[in-house]
């Protein structure tokens, strides 16, 4: 059955690379390019799946994941994290380093680039599909 996932990402071609990957799954695509945007549609589009980068102008990634667990309404809702952080930095997480530093982790956190049988496993995964 397809599922409604979110992509939340300030890159457009990241974006559209993984809304293709996405579709390809046979899942229904929205999308926002900000931390408030996103949050706002979110509440709104009821999604199955939210993926989040991390880097973004705004609130970034961490700050919306924060205000997703601690919202009722929206912190059931998986989250599978996106970065490119260790490509432009070196430095990497995983996603219990970030449960140990946000107090929550995220279901998984895959890195940028994309690389689609990543992408496909980690949805598959959170999805149960």
């Amino acid at each position: 059955m397809p599922k409604k996932v979110l992509l939340i990402d300030d890159e457009p071609d990241a974006v559209d690379f993984a809304k293709e990957i996405l579709e390809t799954m046979g899942h229904q695509v929205v999308f926002a390019h900000d931390g408030d945007s996103g949050i706002e549609k979110m509440r709104r589009e009821k999604p199955d799946l939210v993926i989040l980068d991390v880097q973004m102008p705004g609130k970034d990634g961490f700050q919306v994941f924060g205000i997703i667990k601690q919202d009722d309404d929206l912190k059931a809702t998986p989250v599978i994290m996106l970065t490119g952080i260790k490509e432009k930095v070196g430095l990497g997480f995983s996603a219990d380093e970030m449960g140990k530093y946000m107090g929550e982790k995220p279901a998984v956190y895959v890195e940028k680039p994309i690389e689609p049988a990543k992408l496909q496993a980690a949805v598959n995964e959170v999805l149960g599909d």
